[in-house]
C-alpha cells in the first residue's frame, strides 16, 4: 500500500528533528549496528560474489529522488529489430553480499525493511552495502540481476529473461530531470523511450482494468510564521518509472507461478461498500464521479496537484488494505494462492525490485534467478520462504506505526497554538459501533485527525450526534500536543 510520505524541507528544523529523535527512541527503533554486522559488511563489500557475465557496456541509467544513495534499479531501453521495444532492468544483487545465516542476514530479518522518518532513514542493510558497495551508483561496476523484457509495439510482453550480470550505471537522474527533458523537447533517445514505453504500459494497465494511485507526497516546511503542510504531487515521469518496476514485478510473478515456487504480493478485490464510501467522500470533496465512470477511469482523470483531489487520492489508499505476501512451494506441499492476482494491478505481481530496502525481495530474486537459469532454488531461500510472509507483515506493521507517529507529530506541530480555531473538514471515517467518533480530513491545511461529535441537542451528558460520513462539516481544534503526538477536533 502506498504510504503517505513526509519530509522536512526547513533549513532550520532543530526542534522537530529533536522530537523525531525522541520518537525513534520511544518506538525502540535501533539505529545502531552490531559490530559483527559492520565487520561482515566491510568484508562482503571488499569481496562480493561476482557473476561471470559482463554487461558493463550497457549504458544503464537510474531515476531516483535526488538525495537517494540506496539505488536498487537501473534501466536501458531500445527499439527491437523488427518492431517493439526492449527493456533491460538491472536490480542490485543483494545476495552477492549477504551470507545466508550470517550476521547481516540475521539483522535484516530483524529489521525487515528500511524505515523512513522525515529527517532520517533507518536502513535494512548497513550503509557500506546499501548506499555503497551494492548500490547501482554511476560509474561503478556492480553485481546485479539483469532482466531483459521484450515488448511488442503496444507494450505487451513477448519475452522475459533474467541472468546474473556485472553492470555499470552510466548516469544518475531524478524525476525532475526526466520530466524537464521530456517537457522541453530535449529528451535524448533513452528518456524519450522511457516516456513512450511508460505510456504504453499505462495503456496496458488500463486495458487490464488496473490502476496506479498517484498518491501525493506530504511536505512540511517551516516558515517565519510556523510550519506549513502541503502536497507534492507525482508527475508523469514518476509514473513512467513506476511502470518499468511494475512490468518487472509482473514478469517475476509469472515466472514463479509457472515454476510452482515463489513469493507473491497479493491483494483481494475491495468490497462494494468500500467503493460506496469513496463515492460519498468524492461528493464531499467536490470530486465529480459520474455513476457510469469506473473507478480506474476516475483516478486517471484526477489532477493530484488539486488539493481536494489529493485528499481524495489519499482516501483511496483504503482500497489497498488487505495486501500481503503469499509464499508457495508446491513440491513441498505449500500451495500457490487460489487467487494469485493483485487487484490494483489486475495481474499477479511480486515485490522483487527493491532488495536494498525490502527483505522479501531478496528471496523472490533468488527464486527467479534459479528458475530462469534452469537450476534448483537455493536451499537457504527455499527453506526461508514459508516464514517470509509473517516477517514482511511484521515489518509492514512497524513501518505503518512509524508513519502514523511521524504524521501525528508533524500535524500536532503544525496546529499547536491554534486550539479553539474552526476549520472546514470532510468526515472520511466513522468508527464501527461508535457513530459519534471518527476521522476528518481538513480542507486546509492538509491534516487528517480524530474528531468527536457534539451531543445531538447540545446539552451536557446527552448522547453524541452521528458523524456524517462523507459530508463537509465545521470542526473545532480542541487539542494539539506534539509531546503526545495528539490532534483532536470536535464538531461545532
Amino acid at each position: 500500500m502506498p504510504r503517505r510520505k513526509l519530509r522536512v524541507k526547513a533549513a532550520d528544523s532543530a526542534r522537530i528533528n529533536s522530537e523525531l529523535t525522541e520518537l525513534r527512541t520511544s518506538l525502540e527503533i535501533h539505529t545502531e549496528w552490531p559490530e559483527a554486522v559492520l565487520a561482515e559488511a566491510e568484508e562482503a563489500a571488499e569481496r562480493p560474489r561476482l557473476p561471470e557475465y559482463d554487461a558493463t557496456d550497457l549504458p544503464l541509467f537510474t531515476v531516483d529522488p535526488p538525495d537517494s544513495r540506496d539505488l536498487d534499479q537501473a534501466m536501458h531501453l531500445s527499439h527491437r529489430p523488427g518492431g517493439g521495444y526492449r527493456v533491460h532492468y538491472a536490480i542490485a544483487d543483494v545476495a552477492a553480499f549477504v551470507r545466508p545465516g550470517g550476521a547481516i542476514d540475521a539483522e535484516a530479518r530483524r529489521r525487515v525493511e528500511t524505515l523512513y522518518f522525515p529527517d532520517h532513514r533507518v536502513p535494512l542493510h548497513p550503509t557500506r552495502i546499501s548506499e555503497d558497495a551494492a548500490s547501482l551508483l554511476p560509474g561503478e561496476s556492480r553485481p546485479a540481476l539483469l532482466w531483459q523484457l521484450d515488448l511488442d509495439a503496444d507494450g505487451a510482453v513477448v519475452l522475459a529473461d533474467l541472468r546474473r550480470a556485472l553492470v555499470r550505471s552510466h548516469r544518475r537522474l531524478d524525476y525532475a530531470d526526466v520530466q524537464r527533458a521530456v517537457d522541453l523537447g530535449g529528451a535524448d533517445e533513452q528518456l524519450a523511450l522511457l516516456a513512450t514505453v511508460g505510456r504504453l504500459r499505462e495503456e496496458q494497465e488500463r486495458a487490464r482494468g488496473g490502476v496506479s494511485l498517484p498518491v501525493p507526497e506530504q511536505e512540511v516546511e517551516e516558515t517565519l510564521h510556523g510550519y506549513v503542510l502541503g502536497y507534492r504531487a507525482p508527475g508523469p515521469a514518476d509514473g513512467w518509472n513506476a511502470q518499468i518496476s511494475l512490468l518487472t514485478g509482473m514478469a517475476a510473478a509469472e515466472l514463479m507461478l509457472d515454476a510452482g515456487v515463489g513469493l507473491l504480493r497479493t491483494l483481494p478485490a475491495a468490497p462494494a461498500a468500500a467503493y460506496e464510501r469513496l463515492r460519498r467522500i468524492a461528493a464531499a470533496l467536490d470530486v465529480d464521479w459520474p455513476q457510469a465512470v469506473p473507478y480506474p477511469e476516475l483516478i486517471r482523470s484526477l489532477d493530484p496537484e488539486v488539493p481536494l483531489n489529493a485528499a481524495f487520492l489519499n482516501a483511496c489508499t483504503g482500497l489497498l488494505r488487505g495486501a500481503g505476501y503469499h509464499a508457495f512451494d508446491e513440491s513441498r506441499g505449500l500451495p500457490a494462492p487460489a487467487e494469485p492476482g493483485h487487484a490494483a494491478l489486475a495481474a499477479p505481481y511480486a515485490h522483487c525490485t527493491a532488495p536494498l530496502r525490502r527483505l522479501g525481495d531478496r528471496f523472490a530474486q533468488e527464486v527467479c534467478a534459479a528458475v530462469a537459469a534452469g537450476e534448483e532454488v537455493p536451499d537457504w531461500a527455499r527453506e526461508a520462504l514459508p516464514a517470509v510472509p509473517a516477517l514482511m507483515a511484521s515489518g509492514d506493521r512497524r513501518a505503518g506505526e512509524v508513519e502514523r507517529a511521524c504524521v501525528d507529530l508533524v500535524e500536532a506541530e503544525l496546529l499547536v497554538g491554534r486550539e479553539g480555531e474552526d476549520f472546514s473538514a470532510v468526515v472520511v471515517e466513522v468508527d464501527e459501533g461508535r457513530p459519534g467518533s471518527g476521522t476528518v480530513q481538513l480542507r486546509e491545511p492538509a491534516v487528517r485527525a480524530r474528531c468527536d461529535a457534539a451531543s445531538a441537542d447540545g446539552s451536557p451528558g446527552a448522547a453524541p450526534a452521528r458523524l456524517p460520513l462523507g459530508r463537509v462539516i465545521d470542526v473545532r481544534l480542541t487539542r494539539a500536543d506534539p509531546a503526545t503526538r495528539t490532534v483532536r477536533f470536535a464538531t461545532v
